[in-house]
Formats: C-alpha cells, sequence, structure tokens
C-alpha cells in the first residue's frame, strides 16, 4: 500500500504531464486531475488561448470534465490535484464543487488564492477543502520558468529583429 506522499507525488506527476501538454500547445503548463477513490475522474490542461476562454483553466477544464462525468455539479468524494496554486477563479470553482481536497504544486506568488495573494480559507465560506501543498513543486516549477523563460527569449528576438531600433 503506498503511503500518502507517495500517492500524492503519482497523481501530480499525472497533473504535470497535462501541464506538458499545454505547454506543447503554447499554452501555460498547468495541469490538472480530478481523482475519485484512487482513481482519475477527469484530466485537464490550460486552454485559455486555443479556447478562446479566460477561464480555462487547468483546474475549471478538469472540473467541468468530472462534473459532466458524475452529471452533477458537485465533487464532494474527490481530490483535485494542480501544477500550480490556484488563483481566485481556480479556488472559486474548487469551493462551489465540494472538492475534498487540494493538492498543488508550485506556489503562484502573482495570482495565487491559497497563501501566495489571498489567504485561503476564507472564514465564512460554506466549504472548506483539506489543502496540500508544495508536491513536486521544483518540478512543477522548473516547467513554468523554463516555459516562460523560452518565451521571453522568442519574443525578444523576434522583436529586436523585426522593429530595428532607433
Amino acid at each position: 500500500m503506498r503511503s500518502d506522499a507517495d500517492k500524492d507525488r503519482h497523481f501530480m506527476a499525472l497533473a504535470l504531464a497535462q501541464a506538458e501538454r499545454a505547454a506543447r500547445k503554447g499554452e501555460v503548463p498547468v495541469g490538472a486531475v480530478i481523482i475519485e477513490n484512487g482513481e482519475v475522474l477527469s484530466r485537464g490542461h490550460n486552454a485559455t488561448i486555443a479556447a478562446c476562454d479566460p477561464t480555462a483553466h487547468a483546474e475549471v477544464v478538469a472540473l467541468r470534465k468530472a462534473c459532466r462525468k458524475r452529471g452533477n455539479h458537485r465533487l464532494p468524494d474527490c481530490e483535485l490535484y494542480t501544477t500550480l496554486e490556484p488563483c481566485a477563479l481556480c479556488l472559486g470553482a474548487i469551493v462551489q464543487a465540494r472538492v475534498k481536497r487540494l493538492v498543488y504544486g508550485a506556489r503562484d506568488p502573482k495570482a495565487g488564492a491559497v497563501i501566495s495573494v489571498m489567504r485561503f480559507p476564507f472564514r465564512k465560506l460554506n466549504h472548506r477543502p483539506e489543502v496540500r501543498s508544495g508536491v513536486l513543486a521544483e518540478e512543477c516549477g522548473a516547467l513554468l520558468k523554463d516555459f516562460f523563460k523560452a518565451r521571453r527569449k522568442h519574443h525578444s528576438s523576434f522583436n529586436t529583429e523585426r522593429w530595428p531600433s532607433g
């Protein structure tokens, strides 16, 4: 039998695979999986660009798929694994879906709503999932850093070639 830490690393690795799919498509590399009774219920990765939808974050994509599969907007027996600390939009959706447990990898100092920019749990909410952070944080963070580093390099070389200075 696997320990909780091993289980969390296993499912976060699946979320990382989703993040890598997002990166290959030119989307910000964030991935999510929803687990029910130890089995994958749904997977999602960022698709905001492809879908022309600012709400198509990995967590929301995975929640939509899981809710459709269950035929219910509530997922009280589920765990959501995501590679990046959820933003306010995603955390709101997680709370609305009544997800039992949230596990995330890297902190998001610019938009994280769990501990970075905002502080969860908000006292007056009627549902508060259990939260675990930092699972495979280095791997999750490295994927994001590499993606944005390559993007800056591409855009800076594109811009200097396209627009002459002076």
